[in-house]
């Protein structure tokens, strides 16, 4: 609201308050990178991307709490109130004051010298033959004549404390609220439940009107805190506190069962209270039989509660089991928008709620933002564009791993179509680069301006010569690159799921796919997954393959697929890498079956021997990428490596990616790599080989 100020001005002051319309539009939006980190980790070891997106909302982020903590924060809390409490407050309540008015009479009656010693030793007689039940003490001093004023008080005291908490029972703060009420207010109280009952009788009956809820709302909505803005409502929060102080009830032992119902004929000095309250409760159990009116709890030693205080404990347990449900998400089409917020923020503290917001509002632009999309069959998978964003965080951890190679794998050479030299040069037949149009104009001024050359020819009967001669025209000389038909052969045999490298593969298969893909798309790019046969495969379908577990390595196989991709681009430099971690062991027969045998039988190194020996006579340069520390492995790689003067590279697994993407960057020689290559800055210089896994 504007003030005035100083000379008549009116200043603004400025409010502040929390965002209520809506989404919040200064939220930051929902960084998907690390989750979708973590779900294509987990989706490349073999999970569904519906589980790996749970796993992930349940582990949470590195700014987050997941599922799994806030449920632990649950079952803590829950625990804590369990072990906090008694349900005896009430009835240690009334023997405290019980005792008080005993012990108040007591030294009333010694004092009272005037009293008849035969009526002061009957009232004695009285006093000292009460039962040893506090229900039944209380009951039976309904009718004794107080001498003491404090005594008298403190015996008020404990039907008014009965009658408050009885009603705080079944509506939340009465027992503050009626804190000493007066006959009026307890002619009012059981009027409210008398119109009540009515009400709810009618709603039974189903002949209720909007106009009846709306009359007694007009009337007793003091009593009601909640605002109910209808029957339903008003049903569902009494039905919910009255089913907590049945569990309550049933939680007791029998004998404090026992002594509450004889206490709560004391409350407010009348039994028409708990008439009223036996029919609100007859009523709701049968207006709302869902509500848990058989449960119970076991609570602990710790401080007694009042019945209105337990009943409020009760309900808070059934909240937090709620809660507990609703974050374990394990019922049938379970969604994170399931979460009640507001019951959260109540239970755990608004910095829950905000943190089970995140979750939500992630799941959801999750679905909604195309990194998930669903199969002809219903099955859940990565779309491309999660491929191309994992592709591209995976590419960047090379980037960050990989120190340098010997060479890369760009060939530049003038005079070809390609990437822009700075220099240009005159045009030759046949020439489809672009024009040096400064240049040719340049070339054009200068020739007119030192007249006509010697040798100069113009068509016959032409009157002034052409404005541009061919010998004028200067073209952009350029670099190229040479395309490359890259063949990654990788193996999915038994022993690479066995030994934890089935991941660290894919991770590897999907960055080079990246780099070819965005960077050097002019190349060919086939991807050859060879187990107990082999198989040319989509990025999307490695990345989601499971573990192999037929056992057989048919190297054989993947050198026929490689081959073949070679000869389709016969004027593209063939480049085979091999990733493997076992000796081949299967190989395929004339007639297409697949013959296996372990140890290595030696027609299948003879078959694996004569295809690596084809794809050497087509050019191919080959990597062989060795995972494991087999001496046996290593001897035969060695020699099928210097059969097509090829390499060989032992890395760790964590290093594979960089190897992979290092030797394919190579494997040409020439420029030294920038980072361009993986279009993103920083990238670290290169160096002569010393990272100490290159083993040929």
């Amino acid at each position: 609201m504007a003030d005035q100020g100083p000379g008549g001005r009116r200043s603004r002051r400025a409010r502040y308050a929390r965002y209520a319309g809506g989404p919040d539009p200064l939220a930051p939006p929902v960084d998907l990178a690390e989750a979708l980190d973590h779900i294509g980790e987990d989706v490349m070891a073999g999970r569904s991307p519906e589980r790996a997106m749970a796993e992930f909302l349940r582990r949470g982020g590195s700014d987050r709490r997941g599922l799994d903590e806030l449920a632990r924060e649950v079952a803590r809390k829950r625990a804590e109130l369990l072990s906090k409490h008694s349900l005896d407050g009430t009835l240690n309540e009334v023997r405290e004051l019980l005792d008080s008015a005993l012990l108040a009479e007591r030294g009333q009656l010694a004092r009272d010298v005037e009293m008849d010693d035969g009526d002061r030793a009957f009232r004695e007689l009285q006093l000292d033959g009460l039962p040893p039940s506090t229900a039944a003490a209380v009951s039976e001093l309904a009718s004794y004549d107080w001498q003491s004023q404090q005594a008298r008080a403190d015996y008020e005291k404990i039907k008014d404390l009965l009658g408050r908490e009885m009603l705080d029972q079944r509506f939340k703060g009465m027992k503050q609220a009626l804190e000493g009420a007066t006959e009026e207010d307890r002619e009012a109280i059981n009027a409210m439940l008398s119109d009540l009952n009515d009400l709810l009788d009618k709603n039974r009956l189903g002949i209720d009107t909007p106009e009846d809820f709306a009359e007694f709302m007009e009337k007793h909505g003091s009593y009601f805190p909640e605002n109910p803005r209808n029957i339903d409502e008003l049903m569902d929060a009494l039905a919910e506190r009255s089913a907590a102080a049945q569990r309550m009830m049933n939680s007791m032992t029998a004998e404090q069962r026992q002594e509450l119902m004889e206490l709560s004929a004391q409350a407010f000095g009348s039994p028409q209270l708990m008439e009223g309250l036996n029919r609100l409760d007859q009523n709701l159990q049968a207006l709302r039989p869902g509500e848990d009116w058989s449960g119970s709890e076991q609570f602990g030693e710790g401080e007694g509660l009042g019945l209105g205080d337990g009943t409020g404990a009760f309900q808070d347990l059934a909240e937090l089991d709620q809660l507990s449900e609703q974050l374990s998400q394990s019922y049938g089409g379970a969604r994170l928008d399931d979460l009640d917020l507001d019951l959260l923020a109540r239970q755990l503290g608004d910095e829950a709620a905000v943190d089970a917001k995140a979750l939500q509002e992630l799941e959801k632009a999750l679905r909604d933002s195309g990194y998930l999309k669903r199969t002809s069959d219903g099955q859940l998978r990565l779309s491309p564009k999660a491929m191309r964003q994992l592709g591209k965080a995976l590419l960047k951890d090379v980037s960050t791993r990989l120190s340098g190679r010997q060479g890369q794998r760009d060939l530049r050479q003038a005079g070809a179509a390609g990437e822009r030299s700075g220099s240009s040069r005159e045009w030759a037949f046949g020439d489809t680069e672009p024009w040096d149009i400064p240049r040719t104009v340049l070339n054009a001024v200068r020739r007119r301006a030192e007249g006509p050359s010697p040798v100069e020819v113009r068509p016959q009967g032409a009157s002034k010569p052409r404005l541009f001669e061919m010998a004028d025209i200067e073209v952009h000389e350029t670099e190229a690159r040479t395309q490359a038909a890259v063949a990654l052969l990788v193996d999915t045999s038994f022993s690479m799921a066995m030994d934890g490298r089935w991941v660290p593969m894919k991770r590897t298969a999907l960055a080079l796919h990246q780099l070819v893909s965005s960077r050097f798309r002019g190349d060919h790019l086939q991807l050859i997954g060879f187990g107990r046969h082999a198989q040319v495969m989509e990025i999307e379908e490695l990345t989601a393959l499971d573990s192999m577990w037929a056992k057989g390595t048919n190297l054989h196989h993947g050198l026929l697929l490689a081959n073949r991709h070679f000869r389709k681009h016969p004027n593209a430099q063939p480049v085979l890498l091999i990733v493997t971690d076992g000796e081949p062991t299967s190989h395929l027969e004339s007639d297409g079956q697949v013959y296996f045998s372990y140890p290595p039988h030696p027609v299948t190194i003879a078959y694996s021997v004569r295809e690596l020996d084809n794809a050497g006579r087509l050019g191919a340069q080959t990597t062989f990428f060795r995972l494991g520390d087999d001496p046996g492995l290593a001897r035969f790689i060695d020699q099928m490596a210097k059969r097509v003067d090829g390499r060989v590279v032992a890395p760790e697994l964590d290093d594979l990616g960089a190897a992979v993407v290092g030797s394919y960057l190579g494997s040409r020689g020439g420029r030294r790599a920038s980072s361009d290559d993986f279009g993103m800055g920083g990238f670290p210089g290169f160096y002569g080989g010393n990272r100490g896994f290159w083993v040929g």
